[in-house]
């Protein structure tokens, strides 16, 4: 039975509807990813989901006992007390007994008194008599891979931090149904690769929006995608969508051709004349009448965002050189002896966690910050656009047309005037659009307003700070090739990895002890070339908590009988594994699986999650024999 059925689902806010007769259903174990343009439904249909919001029409069914959990875009304003407060404020009846062990732990590690203690056992054997202790791992392993410190408060926290705790909140409740829009936003690569590793070892049911096309591949057993009021369910992954859209879109566009064709024939015929209208006609004129309403329900497709940016007058061939620079906040270093060369046309990606100090990096390239030590050398003639992630450059109370005309009707693109009103509808906003609020506006439309307000004006340096974030992934792709033909300078910090592939000619990555190292080419580049002992920012290798401190080597140490004999058959074991998982993923890739046994799909996500854990295990040990195996050839070459 599905966990979640849409049946007849019609729900609108004026005009056309949004969601017109929809029906989908979603089975256990499913991961289904919803793509669509920006204001095509998307998070309409996530709330009906969660029960949120009530259709106009039609039924939302919900099997018994459902436990729905949902991320939104945006953050709750009205959210206070500690990180730990707000995670665990979504576990209902739980709650205030975990929030009981936790203040009563801190007073025991603050003052081991007996009253404390006693407090501490009390607490210990409520949550034993509510079998609560799995809940309170959990949250501790949630709120240790995000990286959260439970006693900050939580309103001082950034707005990416705030998004990882209200994805941890969402975690620990451990939901039969996970709604996530835009998981990725606000995260960086850290953070994401580690959101899919856990999604891919657990046995959630997934319903999730993203413009991260990387994750939507790894993730993803199945696309809906809303157009036009219509949900179209594609079985299958991203690349199998994709090709199969493609062959629908051509035969759809045939057959409207065809069908106006005929139209246009019959209108020809019955401009005719009374002839048309004797009684052995009235059966075509009442066909012709039938198409023209078949005509007037047929929705256009949404049409593509056109950009162009503004050119500027040439930079000088130099941009920006820096040498030794070092930067450091209260003796802390932020980044250490950084030497780069910027030169006129590069493309530069950054890549480090949140809070390594790519922004502060940013403002030393442009010359806004200088560095503690070393030296920086800007070139002539620089023009710089900056796109901020935070979108404070628009004006919320204002207008669209308001933000983006500053009082004007035309504006002027590479020496042609263009009225506000048609540049913007090449960003898809509507006349109507135009005139509403920017408070009103989705998180993508913010972000298309923000890069028509920036391409408006005259460059020659581009900095973008994630100018990904809630753009749907035509408009993505559509940024992708604007971006490669750019003539400029490019700056871009991203937690997008396909797009920093796609865009940038070299990286600048952040590693430990504000170190910055640069490689060429994107983000799949900088894993080819980086040193194999160097782990993603921030990543321990294999996501295990195990000690990075290398083994002692005081004494020559050995490989038994035994060990050599189990290192020789590691590689086998692995190698069956490894089959073993790509098995078990061709199998869930397949939409016949899910219309199987109702216990075959969290038998074989069990498996899986056990195949991974068996992985990591043999890996690190393999690695390990190794190691001592090398140690020992190189003490047996230095007694020879």
């Amino acid at each position: 039975m599905a966990l979640v059925s849409l049946q007849d689902i019609s729900l609108g806010f004026g005009g056309a509807p949004l969601l017109d007769k929809v029906n989908l259903e979603i089975e256990n174990g499913e991961r289904v990813c919803l793509v669509g343009r920006n204001g095509a439904g998307k998070s309409t249909m996530m709330k009906l989901f969660a029960g949120e919001l009530q259709p106009d029409s039609g039924r939302v069914l919900f099997s018994q006992s459902l436990r729905v959990a949902r991320l939104a875009q945006e953050v709750p304003g009205s959210l206070d007390g500690t990180v730990y407060d707000v995670v665990v404020g979504g576990l209902g009846d739980l709650l205030q007994l975990l929030a009981r062990y936790h203040v009563v732990t801190l007073q025991v590690s603050e003052n081991a008194d007996e009253a404390a203690l006693e407090a501490l056992a009390e607490v210990e054997k409520e949550i034993e008599i509510a079998g609560a202790w799995q809940v309170q791992q959990r949250v501790d392993l949630v709120m240790t891979q995000l990286k959260l410190d439970s006693e900050q408060p939580f309103s001082t926290l950034s707005g990416g931090l705030k998004r990882r705790v209200m994805l941890a909140q969402a975690l620990v409740t451990e939901p039969h149904l996970l709604l996530l829009d835009e998981p990725t936003n606000h995260l960086d690569i850290e953070a994401i690769i580690w959101l899919e590793e856990f999604f891919l070892n657990s046995s959630l049911t997934l319903l999730f929006v993203t413009h991260d096309r990387e994750l939507l591949k790894k993730l993803a057993t199945r696309i809906v995608d809303l157009d036009g009021g219509k949900a179209t369910s594609w079985p299958g992954n991203y690349s199998n969508y994709l090709r199969r859209k493609e062959e629908m879109l051509h035969a759809e566009s045939v057959q409207n051709e065809r069908f106006d064709q005929k139209l246009a024939r019959e209108e020809e015929w019955i401009r005719k004349g009374i002839k048309a209208r004797r009684t052995r006609n009235e059966g075509r004129v009442r066909d012709l009448l039938k198409m023209r309403d078949q005509r007037h329900q047929r929705r256009e497709k949404v049409g593509q965002v056109k950009m162009e940016i503004s050119k500027a007058g040439l930079s000088g061939k130099l941009v920006a050189v820096c040498k030794e620079a070092s930067f450091a906040y209260d003796e802390k270093p932020v980044i250490d002896k950084l030497n780069t060369t910027i030169l006129k046309g590069d493309k530069i990606g950054i890549i480090g966690p949140n809070g390594s100090g790519k922004t502060t990096l940013l403002k030393i390239l442009l010359g806004e910050l200088l560095p503690t030590e070393g030296t920086i050398r800007l070139g002539s003639n620089l023009e710089t656009l900056y796109f901020d992630q935070q979108r404070e450059q628009l004006d919320e109370d204002k207008t669209v047309f308001e933000n983006l005309g500053d009082g004007n009707d035309t504006l002027e693109i590479n020496g042609r005037r263009r009225h506000l009103i048609g540049y913007l509808k090449d960003f898809l906003f509507t006349p109507d659009r135009a005139h509403s609020p920017v408070r009103t506006l989705s998180g993508g439309e913010r972000n298309r307003l923000l890069l028509a307000r920036l391409f408006a004006k005259s460059a020659n340096i581009l900095v973008l700070d994630e100018p990904t974030n809630d753009l749907d992934i035509e408009t993505l792709e559509l940024l992708e090739e604007l971006l490669a033909d750019y003539q400029g300078t490019l700056l871009l910090v991203s937690h997008d990895r396909e797009f920093i592939n796609n865009v940038v000619t070299s990286t600048l990555v952040f590693s430990e002890n504000g170190m910055v190292q640069e490689y060429a080419g994107g983000y799949d580049d900088w894993l080819m070339q980086r040193p194999v002992a160097e782990p993603l920012p921030g990543l321990d290798p294999k996501n295990n908590n195990k000690s990075k401190e290398k083994p002692r080597t005081e004494k020559a140490r050995k490989l038994s009988f035994k060990e050599r004999a189990e290192l020789d058959s590691l590689p086998a074991e692995l190698e069956l594994l490894e089959k073993e998982r790509k098995q078990l993923y061709d199998a869930m890739a397949d939409p016949a699986f899910y219309q199987g046994g109702s216990s075959a799909v969290p038998q074989a996500k069990k498996r899986l999650s056990e195949v991974e854990s068996e992985l990591a295990t043999l890996y690190a040990r393999w690695e390990e024999l190794e190691m001592i195996q090398e140690e020992e050839t190189i003490n047996h070459g230095k007694n020879i």
